[in-house]
């Protein structure tokens, strides 16, 4: 029973790093913008598609027969598949290249598709949200592929070590570690930084930003860029996870990574780590002990427990009230 406990709270903790890092999002542009980016979770998936493509040129020769004009890339390949310094470079470049692509994307998004409907109602955004978390669903689903496509695994079975008698992944840690310091270096970035600064000023009056001579359009804008960032690292997080990407995975981490911003304070950097972690565990704790086909049920029926006895979450929302 204890080493059942262990590998579920293990599994828990992975599964909410990568739902933290995809809460941020929500709560970076919601801090921000008071409104709630449903397109996020396509981001995500397109972060996973983007991490895919970047390591099938890295690593597989077969794209090199397919395509010879990228014959350049032979010497490339060796190095990257050849030892353990090739792999984390591999990686450190999937990982980045990812992470910027799904940025400006997050920042193409936000000019395009919000940007001229800042002043309209907030049921212009959300719609207009919606309209575009369509289109790149669609988008990957006639361009890319309508099927799942496996997603090699660079760790494979390595184990770290062992905690008691659960033995644990090289993956699962390098997700939880990974998380962790992305998730520490946003806090202080946000805390301490002048742009940092910039842009809580922003969240808490746009008006008085602008007439303080803070660029009110890059704040909003790097929100947008950070928050696809950190979706797009889930991303190719969770397709190794998973084994496989496809193009409607987004919807439902999406929907799970909205809920942990809104049980730890829908705005507040802080409350989506905690929630993202809270969830993951508590979801991963009722696949082992009740039943894999509750687990949706039983997170979504947290939210409905937070909004109803906690409305502004566990830690609080972080929007100051405007009168």
């Amino acid at each position: 029973m204890l080493d059942l406990i262990v590998a579920q709270l293990v599994n828990g903790i992975t599964l909410g790093g990568m739902y933290a890092l995809i809460a941020l999002g929500y709560t970076l542009v919601y801090g921000i913008l008071l409104m709630i980016n449903f397109a996020h979770s396509e981001l995500f998936m397109c972060g996973a598609f983007v991490g895919l493509g970047v390591m099938t040129l890295l690593t597989s020769p077969a794209i090199i027969e397919k395509f010879p004009a990228l014959s350049f890339l032979a010497p490339a390949q060796q190095f990257f598949t050849s030892g353990k310094l090739g792999m984390v470079c591999m990686l450190l470049i999937v990982f980045l290249v990812a992470a910027i692509v799904v940025g400006i994307m997050g920042v193409v998004t936000e000019r395009l598709a919000y940007r001229p409907l800042r002043h309209a109602p907030r049921l212009a955004p959300l719609i207009s949200a919606v309209g575009v978390s369509i289109f790149l669903q669609n988008a990957v689903l006639l361009w890319v592929s309508s099927s799942q496509v496996p997603f090699p695994n660079p760790f494979g079975t390595a184990m770290a070590f062992q905690l008691g008698g659960t033995p644990v992944s090289v993956l699962k840690v390098v997700i939880v570690v990974t998380a962790i310091t992305l998730m520490v270096a946003l806090d202080q970035f946000i805390s301490r930084t002048r742009m940092g600064k910039a842009m809580r000023a922003t969240s808490q009056d746009r008006d008085a930003a602008g007439l303080m001579g803070i660029d009110i359009n890059l704040s909003i804008m790097l929100a947008f860029f950070i928050g696809p960032a950190l979706g797009a690292v889930a991303g190719v997080f969770s397709g190794m996870y998973y084994g496989s990407v496809v193009f409607y995975m987004g919807f439902l981490p999406g929907m799970k990574a909205f809920t942990a911003a809104v049980i730890g304070g829908i705005g507040n950097l802080r409350g989506a780590m905690l929630g993202g972690f809270v969830l993951g565990i508590v979801e991963s704790l009722a696949s082992g002990f009740i039943s894999t086909g509750y687990k949706d049920v039983i997170a979504f029926a947290i939210l409905i427990l937070v909004l109803i006895f906690r409305p502004g979450g566990l830690l609080g929302e972080s929007v100051v009230e405007k009168v």
